[in-house]
């Protein structure tokens, strides 16, 4: 004998047909559960969105309602001693409402004489003094949460754009 021998080796099979179809097949399944946890994710995020979407509007709704309702609350009758603490001067309190008047008594007169029929108010009435936030305040504050949370939900609707993308 000769000491030439060829070391056995293994040679493998080659990949049947079969074989590349169950391989084809596993890829498919595996690709297809992917494609259903993203797509339920999906699905999740806009549902979550939809809900904060609602969610906001009954928010600003809500907001302009209660604005509404303070709009249309009877208005207090002006005073002498009011106007005089709120404007100092009487032509300050004339130049603010647009009205023309002789005297304080003659203006207090001619604002309050149209209670039922919407007296003139000032254009930019300046904030009432209290401790407490003003409505003016707070609604801005709400209104800004809102927006924020509009922000918020665009970033996330980006973010599913781009999954979509991705997967597709």
């Amino acid at each position: 004998m000769t000491d030439d021998a060829a070391p056995i080796v293994r040679i493998a099979p080659e990949e049947t047909a079969g074989d590349r179809v169950r391989k084809l097949a596993a890829k498919i399944q595996e690709e297809t559960d992917l494609q259903i946890k993203v797509t339920s994710r999906i699905l999740g995020a806009a549902a979550q969105i939809s809900e904060n979407h609602d969610r906001l509007i009954r928010e600003v709704v809500e907001v302009l309602e209660e604005d509404l309702e303070r709009q249309a609350q009877p208005l207090a009758p002006y005073t002498i001693d009011g106007l005089k603490q709120q404007f100092g001067t009487l032509q300050a309190a004339k130049a603010q409402f647009g009205v023309k008047a002789r005297g304080w008594a003659d203006l207090v007169e001619k604002l309050n004489q149209g209670a039922g029929q919407n007296p003139p108010r000032p254009q930019a009435a300046p904030e009432p003094p209290s401790s407490a936030p003003s409505s003016a305040a707070s609604f801005a504050a709400r209104l800004d949460a809102i927006e924020h949370e509009l922000q918020r939900m665009n970033g996330d609707i980006r973010e599913i754009l781009m999954i979509l993308k991705s997967t597709g």
